[in-house]
């Protein structure tokens, strides 16, 4: 994995008419944009972001090209932004198998061999038993589900 760190050089006026460039949907078309890359640090630059990459993805643009590679670029940038910004909870994990069982057309009789006897599953779709690690890596190997998510606290 390759790490780009890019730099504006200017004043805080230069980046602020920038900023105040793309924010306000300048009618210069991202084809004729050079690459101008800087940091996402707030709401604003969230959404100046934002519709850059937009206008990017309605060109399509292949990924050996500048505008594939400024797409490319953004992506990562907002990335970041959105993993800090508005992280995501990992699921329940009994929430998690519940919602495996239902994308697979599983009953509590194909989950016998991961988790025991057909009581036992129930009790642990019901809250009443904790995963225990056997059952977790049974899960895992068997559903696909990620032995992260198996690992955490129940909601109930």
């Amino acid at each position: 994995m390759q790490i780009a760190y890019i730099k504006f050089v200017g004043t805080h006026a230069e980046y602020d008419k920038v900023d105040a460039a793309t924010d306000s949907g300048s009618v210069m078309s991202v084809k004729e944009r050079t690459m101008e890359i800087t940091p996402i640090r707030t709401k604003k630059d969230y959404r100046a972001a934002l519709r850059i990459v937009s206008e990017l993805v309605d060109q399509d643009p292949s990924p050996d090209t500048p505008a594939g590679e400024h797409l490319d670029v953004l992506s990562t940038l907002i990335e970041a932004y959105e993993r800090k910004h508005y992280p995501i909870d990992l699921p329940d994990p009994v929430e998690a198998i519940k919602f495996r069982m239902e994308q697979a057309g599983l009953s509590i009789k194909d989950l016998e061999p991961m988790i025991g006897q057909a009581n036992r599953v129930y009790e642990v779709l019901n809250y009443k038993r904790p995963l225990t690690l056997r059952m977790i890596r049974n899960l895992n190997k068997g559903l696909g589900i990620s032995a992260q998510v198996l690992i955490t606290d129940s909601a109930q």
